[in-house]
């Protein structure tokens, strides 16, 4: 796999807003392992993981960011939680439809932990070593890249938001309702 050496990993951040049981908080077993930072406020340059965000997250955001900022919440609370002001959402992305791996919302579309949101990123980034370290503290981690292996690949071998959208319609048909 194409990866950074250790040393040049990407920079995970992470806003915590604690709305979740503290047992079950995959970002807060990252920042307790030095895997990722808390930050009180969204880094400089960094793409933030907003799955509201019209934007796919794709290859070609590699070349303008600084690192990756996740959002922790309750998906509960999210849409009020992840409001930002407009000028910020230049770098606002959405992953592209994956299946959660965790037991909570196990193979539900969308559903996914914050340690999967940033383990997909990596992932369709090119950071795939990265990715795979973040999964294997968690030991249903795996789970989750075996379930989006395929789309992973596919994902991460794109720049266009077009070719993202067809991805996911070839994957995931039962998301989209025809229009035509």
């Amino acid at each position: 796999m194409n990866d950074q050496s250790k040393n040049t990993q990407t920079r995970i951040s992470i806003l915590m807003h604690r709305q979740d049981d503290p047992s079950k908080c995959t970002a807060a077993k990252l920042i307790k392992f030095k895997m990722a930072t808390e930050v009180r406020k969204i880094p400089y340059n960094s793409v933030v993981l907003d799955p509201f965000s019209d934007v796919a997250l794709t290859q070609e955001d590699k070349q303008t960011m600084n690192g990756i900022c996740a959002i922790d919440c309750s998906w509960k609370f999210a849409a009020d939680t992840i409001k930002m002001p407009k000028k910020l959402n230049i770098n606002n992305r959405r992953l592209p439809a994956l299946l959660a791996g965790n037991p909570t919302n196990y193979a539900k579309l969308g559903m996914l932990s914050t340690s999967e949101a940033i383990s997909g990123a990596l992932y369709i980034l090119g950071h795939k070593v990265h990715a795979l370290e973040i999964m294997n503290k968690f030991k249903w981690g795996h789970t989750f890249i075996d379930l989006n292996y395929d789309v992973l690949e596919d994902y991460s071998n794109t720049t266009e938001q077009s070719r993202i959208k067809q991805i996911e319609k070839e994957y995931f048909p039962n998301m989209f309702v025809d229009t035509d």
